[in-house]
C-alpha cells in the first residue's frame, strides 16, 4: 500500500491551496493509499537556520514529527503558491531547518559529491500561480520549481518529481476552480 505525505506550504487556511490539498487527500484515500499531512503553518518551529550548517540547532518536536512522516512516505506531494517567483517564507524555512546534512543528504569527506539519503521516494509539486504556467516557465524560468524540484528534492535523491501548475488563480471563476479540484482529486486517486 502506497504511503503518501501531503505537505501544504500555504500559510492561510482560507486559501485555495488548502482546498487543493484536501482534494488530493480525498482522491488518494479513495485509492486505498495511506495518507498523512503536514500543514507547515500549523507547526511550532523557527524557520530561521540561525547558524547555517556550521552549528546544529536542535529540532523542535513538530519538525521531528514531520521528519518521521517524510521518512515513512513513498510519495511527497507539495502544495504551495508562488510568491515573488518563489516559495512562501514559511515553506522555505521548513526546508532550511529540516533538509539537513546527515538527514536528507550527506556531503562526502574531501569530495565535491554527496550521498542522496531520500532515494526511493517520488514527489509531485502542485503550485498555484497568478499567471499562466507557460508564462512562468518561459519568461521567469520557474524559480520556485527549480529550487524545490532540482535544488532540494532531486539533490536529496527524490525522483521523479512531477509538477502541476494551477493558474491564473486570482481571476478564476468558481467553475474553473472546480475543474482544477477535480484534476487534483484524480491525481490523488492515481497516486501521482
Amino acid at each position: 500500500m502506497k504511503k503518501i505525505l501531503i505537505i501544504n506550504g500555504h500559510p492561510n487556511p482560507d486559501s485555495f491551496n488548502f482546498a487543493i490539498a484536501a482534494e488530493y487527500k480525498k482522491g488518494a484515500s479513495a485509492s486505498g493509499a495511506i495518507v498523512e499531512t503536514i500543514t507547515i503553518a500549523a507547526l511550532n518551529f523557527s524557520p530561521n537556520l540561525k547558524y547555517g550548517y556550521q552549528k546544529r540547532t536542535e529540532l523542535e518536536p513538530d519538525l521531528l514529527e514531520s521528519w518521521e512522516k517524510i521518512k515513512r512516505a513513498d510519495h511527497l506531494v507539495w502544495v504551495h503558491p508562488v510568491w515573488w517567483g518563489g516559495l512562501p517564507a514559511i515553506t522555505k524555512g521548513f526546508i532550511d531547518r529540516l533538509f539537513l546534512p546527515g538527514m536528507a543528504f550527506q556531503y562526502r569527506e574531501n569530495s565535491v559529491w554527496w550521498d542522496k539519503l531520500l532515494k526511493g521516494k517520488t514527489a509531485h509539486i502542485i503550485t498555484t500561480l497568478d499567471q499562466p504556467g507557460w508564462y512562468y516557465r518561459l519568461f521567469f524560468g520557474r524559480p520556485s520549481v527549480n529550487q524545490l524540484k532540482k535544488s532540494t528534492l532531486e539533490f536529496c535523491g527524490v525522483k521523479p518529481v512531477k509538477v502541476s501548475y494551477i493558474g491564473i488563480v486570482k481571476t478564476a471563476k468558481e467553475s474553473q476552480r472546480q475543474k482544477w479540484l477535480e484534476k487534483v482529486y484524480n491525481l490523488g486517486l492515481l497516486n501521482k
